[in-house]
């Protein structure tokens, strides 16, 4: 850890979103070559079968997740299956290519051990990444597809969007993800309400029985979540993916007045807001855990009480390729402790 902490720093002296690209282009293109790959295989992959568990009729070898927002064009997946994930979530995948909002959209903040990010949704759109994910798809992990509607699609338009990715995605991925939370396309939480929340999954159970997900906002208020996500579950959906970035910029010291605030500063929101849908839907529904997990017992607290799975991303980029080994070593000596044969045996341990 040490080491990448000093070369993270090197790093954090250059803007956030080229050092970004560089990472993709390594992963992209040198990451994936037989002898680097075994050579990242032996130095980040860690196997346990305690961490073994089926979530949604999917097997996982762990439950530590890639979150949606760092291979959002679906060109890095085999560097990134060695860097000891259980599963990978690639977009948002919107359905034309979209730029994103302008530069620069990217901010560190460093102290915090956060990120501020204003990228708008920018991908390649849904016909370029589907053909590139054909060659790689059925992959050796789990593959989640996040989608996004375009920004210049009316609210109105919104559900044919959605409608349209799923359609073009059926044979391409293990679970599908509807987001609605994003505080980077203008108005699209408002999409977050009961009636377009049960068009939407309803529309989506008429083309697939794969899992399908509502991922929410940590804004929303508590009534207006529960109301949503019961919707959600009533009308077709696997589970609920809590939570996106927050726009409550009070969680840093010096924010942008633009975009989503993630990792160590959204912890406590993310964690509280989680604990709330657990209480009330853990029975009901699949729960993944997302927002400022950076450590095993970050990720431990989410699993007792109630996640099936967790995700990171912020804390991928500042404690550095060991994180989801780390987290795995740590999390089978939790488990050990507290006396669980599996991991499956610790979800909602605490409710």
């Amino acid at each position: 850890m040490l080491k990448y902490q000093r070369f993270r720093d090197f790093l954090f002296k250059f803007d956030a979103e080229n050092i970004h690209n560089l990472a993709e282009n390594f992963l992209a293109h040198f990451a994936n070559k037989p002898m680097i790959q075994d050579v990242l295989l032996k130095k980040f992959y860690y196997q346990d079968s305690m961490l073994y568990c089926r979530v949604c009729g999917i097997p996982f070898n762990n439950p530590i997740g890639l979150a949606a927002g760092f291979d959002k064009n679906a060109r890095m997946l085999e560097g990134l299956a060695t860097l000891g994930f259980g599963f990978l979530e690639l977009g948002t995948i919107t359905k034309l290519p979209q730029s994103g909002n302008p530069k620069p959209r990217l901010f560190r903040h460093i102290e915090e051990k956060s990120i501020q990010n204003a990228m708008g949704f920018n991908n390649d759109g849904a016909d370029i990444i589907k053909e590139r994910l054909k060659n790689s798809y059925p992959f050796c992990l789990p593959i989640g597809i996040n989608f996004g509607k375009n920004k210049q699609t009316k609210q109105e338009d919104a559900l044919s969007d959605y409608e349209k990715l799923l359609q073009e995605f059926l044979t391409l991925g293990d679970y599908y993800v509807f987001n609605l939370s994003s505080p980077n396309t203008l108005n699209l939480r408002d999409l977050q309400n009961e009636s377009f929340v049960g068009e939407l999954f309803s529309m989506a159970r008429t083309y697939t029985n794969k899992p399908l997900f509502l991922k929410i906002a940590p804004d929303i208020s508590t009534d207006s979540m529960l109301q949503v996500c019961k919707k959600a579950i009533d009308t077709g959906a696997s589970g609920i993916i809590a939570t996106n970035t927050t726009l409550d910029y009070s969680v840093v010291k010096n924010p942008k007045d633009i975009g989503g605030i993630s990792g160590a500063a959204l912890r406590q929101k993310s964690s509280e807001i989680f604990k709330i849908l657990a209480q009330n839907f853990f029975k009901e529904t699949t729960l993944i855990a997302v927002g400022g997990i950076s450590s095993a017992m970050d990720a431990y607290e989410r699993i007792l009480h109630g996640a099936s799975l967790v995700q990171i991303y912020t804390g991928f980029i500042f404690e550095g390729p060991s994180i989801c080994k780390n987290i795995n070593q740590e999390l089978t000596a939790l488990l050990k402790a507290d006396g669980f044969s599996n991991i499956k045996e610790a979800i909602g341990a605490n409710l």
